[in-house]
This record gives C-alpha cells, structure tokens and sequence, in this order.
C-alpha cells in the first residue's frame, strides 16, 4: 500500500465529512477504480461507515458505470433496497465481473429482507 495515497483518503474523508463538499466524496468513489487493492478498501470503507450520506455519489457513479463492480459491493454492503431494480439488471450485465458483484450485492439486499 502506498503511504502518501492512504493519506490523501484519510484527508479527503476528513474534509467531505466536515464540509460535506461533494467533490471530497467523490474522490473516493474515484478511488474504488485504484490499482491498489489496499486504497480500494479504504475508500470502500469510509463510504459505507458514511452510510446515507454516500448514497448520492454512489447512484451518481452507478448512472455513470463508474467502478461497478467496487459500486455494487458498496451499495450492497449499505443494503440500498432503492436500487434494487438496476442492480437485478446488472447481474445480467456482459461483463462477468459487474454481474457477479450484481448477483452478491442482491444476494446481501434479499438476506437482509428476509431477517426477522
């Protein structure tokens, strides 16, 4: 992992959370689409720990096929049942990354309607 890089996440974070500045936010939408496996998850991370407050830059990203597959897994990790229609169309995409993380995101939003 890179140290520099992990940094700038933990700013950027700090800043978006702070100002709200949607520009911040989607610095770590951007950085789900990182070569580093490590930055991946951090920005996946800081966006789920963000909850609802994600939820616009993550149907933004969706709209623009935006690092689907890091996307999809987020969104299922948020259990957003709002985008369960194109989610369930995805998991036909063409591209068999993007389906599977379409097939797990759906997976995580039916469990969690069915919990008790």
């Amino acid at each position: 992992m890179h140290v520099a890089g992990a940094a700038k996440l933990f700013a950027v974070r700090a800043l978006w959370r702070a100002t709200g500045l949607q520009a911040a936010g989607r610095a770590l939408v951007r950085a789900l689409g990182s070569k580093d496996e490590d930055l991946r998850a951090i920005a996946g991370m800081f966006l789920v720990k963000a909850g609802r407050d994600a939820e616009p830059l993550l149907h933004e990203a969706l709209g623009r096929r935006e690092n689907l597959p890091m996307i999809l897994t987020v969104l299922g990790d948020l259990r957003d049942t709002r985008l369960e229609p194109e989610i369930r169309e995805l998991s036909h995409d063409g591209d068999p990354t993007v389906a599977k993380a379409a097939r797990e995101a759906l997976r995580l939003l039916t469990h969690d309607l069915r919990s008790p």
